[in-house]
């Protein structure tokens, strides 16, 4: 399944602390790079979109927990630690998820998302531009030399 994450600029580096604590490593700390797309009132956003197992929709949900390959060089008082994990829960706190019908009996329709720079959008669709466009945030453009 596809999930479209629209991160705040705001939020970007608690979000990049959570994906290292879901995903693979500390590669997965350039998750949200520069905010290349923003809302009508020009608030800034990264967007990350990939395919993920049905396992972390449970993993992103649950308690944290420190990755296993976090903490190989760190000392026994915990220097040398990657993953601000207190970062990590930050961001894990302000997620939303769409498009799961997370909650809702099966005759509500869920409401169309909306970006918010107080909200981590967790988008669950297989179409990843449209799911930018329903939830109001397009390319910045980019200034010609």
């Amino acid at each position: 399944m596809r999930v479209t994450i629209i991160c705040p600029e705001a939020h970007r580096e608690d979000a990049n602390q959570l994906a290292m604590v879901l995903g693979y490593g500390a590669a997965d700390a350039l998750t949200y790079g520069e905010p290349q797309w923003q809302d009508a009132a020009g608030n800034r956003y990264a967007v990350a979109s990939l395919e993920v197992a049905p396992a972390f929709i449970d993993a992103a949900q649950a308690t944290l927990d420190r990755p296993v390959w976090d903490g190989e060089n760190s000392d026994e008082d915990g220097v040398g630690y990657q993953v601000n994990m207190a970062g990590a829960a930050r961001a894990q706190a302000l997620v939303s998820i769409w498009g799961l019908r997370l909650g809702l009996a099966e005759d509500e329709v869920e409401p169309d998302p909306v970006a918010s720079p107080a909200t981590i959008l967790a988008l669950f669709h297989d179409k990843p531009m449209a799911v930018l466009e329903m939830a109001g945030v397009s390319r910045v453009e980019q200034e010609s030399a």
